[in-house]
C-alpha cells in the first residue's frame, strides 16, 4: 500500500501528526464561556445578556444624565467572518426602569433591529480596500464591472459605505409601565437612519475604524444619545480559575496590589481580545425620576432600579426555501439581568431558567439563594482562612432591596428583587479619581484619598471590578466585623481590562480588529509566572504561553512543520530510489 502511493502516505503522515498536535493543544486551552450562565442562554447565545450597566454619566458636560449599557452575545471572536455578529432581528432588547421602589417597570426602552444585504452576490458581509481595486490585465474573462473590490469602508452610509453589505438599522421606543408608547423613532435629530456599527474586520477593509464607529453615536430629537454595535467586551475575569472550583492564581491581594488598578497580579483575563454586542443609551435624569426632577442623594426619588431583558417570539414557523418566517406577535422573556454575577454565582443551576424568565417583583421565591448563598459557603470551604457570616445574610439585602447605603432615604425597602439600583443624587466621579472598587471601598475604608462614591453596587460602570467586589461582598464585608483581611482583599488577580475604556459615551472601547486581535493582555507577565494554586491541586499555569516560549502552538508549528516536511520528502525520495533499483534489477 505504501509502495503504491508513497507521496499520499507521506502527506497523510504529516497531516496526522499535525492534527494530533493541534488537537492536544486545543484540549488544554478550551474553556467554557462565562457569560452563558443559564441553560437556556447556553443554547440561545444571541439572547444572552452578558452584562448590564447603569451609571450617572461622567463625560464632561453630561453629568445630569444616566447611561445604560446592555451587552449581549458573548465571546465574539473578532476574526469570525464572513457574517460576523449582527443583532438578532427577531429579538426585542429592553431596558426596564423602576422609579418608585416597587420593583415594577415604570419606564421601558425597547430596541428592534432590521437587516439588509446590500451586495447579495458577495461572499462576505464586509469588503473594501483603499480607493477600490480594479481587475488586473490578466483577469479572467468575461470581465465584470470595476472596481472588483470596492473602496475601504469609512462610513455607515453614502458612497464610502459601498462595501458595507450586511447592514443593520434599529429603532428606539420609549414606553411607560403599561406599554403605552411615549416616544418612537428610527432616525436621529437630523432625520438620518440609526445604523448599528459593524464589527472591526481589519485595517484594509476598515482603515479608520474608530472614526467609523464614532459615526454610530446618534443624538435623538429629545436629547437622548444612542449607540449600538460590536465593541470590546469590557468585562475582565480569570474565568478559568473561577470555574475550576475557585482555583484562583492570586486569591488574596496585598494592599499594594489591591490599590493598583492598572495591572494584573497573576490572574489571566480570559475575556481579553473578545468582542460583544452593546446597546447604549444616555438619558437625562429628569426623564427617569418619578417626578421629573433631579434629587439629592438622601431623597428616595433619586434612586432608580434597572435591569436588561431579551425577549423572543413565543412561536416560530419555518416555511419553504427563501420564504419569510411566521413569527408570533406574543413575546416571551429569555433572560434578564440586574446585579452583576447574580444569576451566574447566586442562583442554582436548576433554577436559572426560571429566574431568567421571571419578573423581579416575584424574586421572593429566590430569597433563599440570596440570603444564604452557596457561593459564600464554597468560598469558605475553598479558603478556610475566610470566615463568612451566618445565615440569613441580611448584609446582602442592599443588593435586592431599596435600603442604605444605596438608598438611605427610602422609607419602604420594597420587595426582594434583583435590580441594579442607582442613586442618581450621588455625583459621578471624574475619570482621574475613579477606582475599580469605587462605592464599596469608599464606604468601608478610612482612606481619605479614596473619593470615588460611584460604582457597583451603586449602579455599575464599565470598568468596575465586579468579580472582586462580588467575592468580597459574598465573604461578608458589608456585615459588621467581617470587613477584615483576608475578606477585604479577595480577588482573582485581574485588576484591569486588556484595552483602555473611553471616558465619553458609549464609554466601552470600540471593537477589536479581526485581523490583529490577540487573546491576552499585552505585557501581562504575571499571568505567565503565577503563584502556586491553593491546596486541592490543579495547574497554576495560564493557557496562553509566554511570549517567546517554545510551548506555544505557533512556535511548535514553526519548529515541527519544517521537520515533518523534510521527513516526508526524504521518505518519498527513499521509496522512489528503492523502486528504481528494483526496476533496474
Amino acid at each position: 500500500m505504501i509502495g503504491k502511493n508513497p507521496l499520499k502516505f507521506s502527506a497523510i503522515l504529516v497531516l496526522s501528526l499535525l492534527f494530533i498536535l493541534v488537537g492536544t493543544n486545543y484540549s488544554e486551552t478550551a474553556r467554557a464561556a462565562s457569560h452563558r450562565e443559564a441553560p437556556i442562554t447556553a443554547i440561545d447565545q444571541k439572547a444572552d445578556i452578558t452584562d448590564w450597566f447603569a451609571f450617572v454619566s461622567y463625560e464632561n458636560g453630561r453629568q445630569n444624565t444616566v447611561t445604560f449599557l446592555l451587552n449581549v452575545d458573548p465571546f465574539l471572536e473578532p476574526s469570525n467572518g464572513p457574517n460576523y455578529f449582527p443583532f438578532d432581528p427577531e429579538i426585542h432588547y429592553k431596558m426596564n426602569i423602576d422609579n418608585n421602589q416597587d420593583a415594577v417597570d415604570d419606564i421601558i426602552f425597547l430596541f428592534k433591529f432590521t437587516t439588509e444585504i446590500r451586495l447579495p452576490g458577495v461572499f462576505t458581509g464586509f469588503v473594501g480596500a483603499g480607493t477600490g481595486i480594479n481587475a488586473p490585465p490578466n483577469a479572467p474573462q468575461p470581465p465584470i464591472p470595476n472596481p472588483v473590490i470596492p473602496p475601504a469602508i469609512t462610513a455607515l452610509d453614502g458612497p464610502n459605505s459601498v462595501g458595507l453589505s450586511l447592514r443593520q438599522r434599529y429603532s428606539v421606543t420609549i414606553m411607560d409601565g403599561e406599554g403605552s408608547i411615549l416616544f418612537e423613532t428610527d432616525v436621529d435629530e437630523g432625520g438620518d437612519p440609526l445604523f448599528a456599527v459593524p464589527s472591526n474586520v481589519g485595517p484594509r477593509t476598515m482603515p479608520a475604524y474608530s472614526s467609523l464607529a464614532s459615526q454610530g453615536i446618534y443624538t435623538l430629537s429629545n436629547e437622548i444619545r444612542v449607540f449600538a454595535g460590536t465593541v470590546d467586551d469590557p468585562f475582565y475575569i480569570d474565568l478559568g480559575a473561577a470555574f475550576d472550583s475557585l482555583n484562583f492564581r492570586t486569591a488574596v491581594l496585598t494592599p499594594e496590589q489591591d490599590a493598583d488598578d492598572n495591572q494584573n497580579f497573576g490572574g489571566c483575563d480570559d475575556v481579553s481580545g473578545f468582542n460583544v454586542n452593546t446597546i447604549a443609551i444616555e438619558v437625562p435624569i429628569t426623564m427617569l425620576t418619578s417626578d421629573g426632577q433631579i434629587h439629592t442623594a438622601d431623597e428616595p426619588e433619586a434612586v432608580i432600579g434597572s435591569y436588561g431583558v431579551t425577549l423572543r417570539p413565543r412561536t416560530k414557523m419555518y416555511n419553504g426555501p427563501g420564504e419569510p418566517l411566521d413569527l408570533s406577535e406574543d413575546f416571551v422573556k429569555i433572560q434578564r439581568m440586574g446585579n452583576a454575577l447574580f444569576n451566574e454565582l447566586i442562583i442554582g443551576t436548576g433554577s436559572k431558567d426560571l429566574w431568567s424568565m421571571s419578573e423581579p417583583e416575584d424574586d421572593a421565591q429566590f430569597a433563599d439563594f440570596a440570603l444564604d448563598p452557596l457561593f459564600a459557603r464554597v468560598l469558605n470551604a475553598a479558603f478556610p482562612v475566610v470566615t463568612v457570616p451566618d445565615a440569613p445574610r441580611t448584609d446582602l439585602l442592599p443588593l435586592v432591596q431599596y435600603i442604605a447605603p444605596i438608598c438611605p432615604g427610602c422609607p419602604d425597602p420594597g420587595p426582594i428583587a434583583d435590580l441594579l439600583r442607582l442613586n442618581t443624587g450621588i455625583p459621578p466621579t471624574p475619570p482621574g479619581l475613579q477606582s475599580r472598587l469605587g462605592f464599596i471601598s469608599t464606604i468601608l475604608d478610612n482612606d481619605l484619598l479614596n473619593v470615588d462614591p460611584s460604582g457597583y453596587p451603586n449602579g455599575r460602570r464599565a470598568f468596575d471590578d465586579v468579580t472582586d467586589i462580588s467575592t468580597r461582598v459574598a465573604a461578608g464585608i458589608l456585615a459588621p466585623g467581617f470587613n477584615v483581611s483576608p475578606n477585604d482583599l479577595l480577588g482573582d488577580g485581574v485588576n484591569t481590562n486588556d484595552v483602555p475604556y473611553q471616558v465619553q459615551f458609549p464609554y466601552v472601547a470600540f471593537a477589536n480588529s479581526g485581523r490583529d486581535s490577540v487573546h491576552q493582555n499585552p505585557g501581562d507577565v504575571a499571568c505567565f509566572s503565577a503563584p502556586p494554586p491553593p491546596s486541592g491541586g490543579g495547574s497554576s499555569s495560564c493557557s496562553i504561553a509566554a511570549p517567546g516560549s517554545n510551548t506555544s502552538m505557533g512556535s511548535l508549528m514553526a519548529i515541527l512543520f519544517p521537520v515533518l516536511y523534510v521527513f516526508g520528502r526524504r521518505f518519498v525520495k527513499g521509496v522512489r530510489k528503492s523502486r528504481l533499483l528494483n526496476t533496474r534489477k
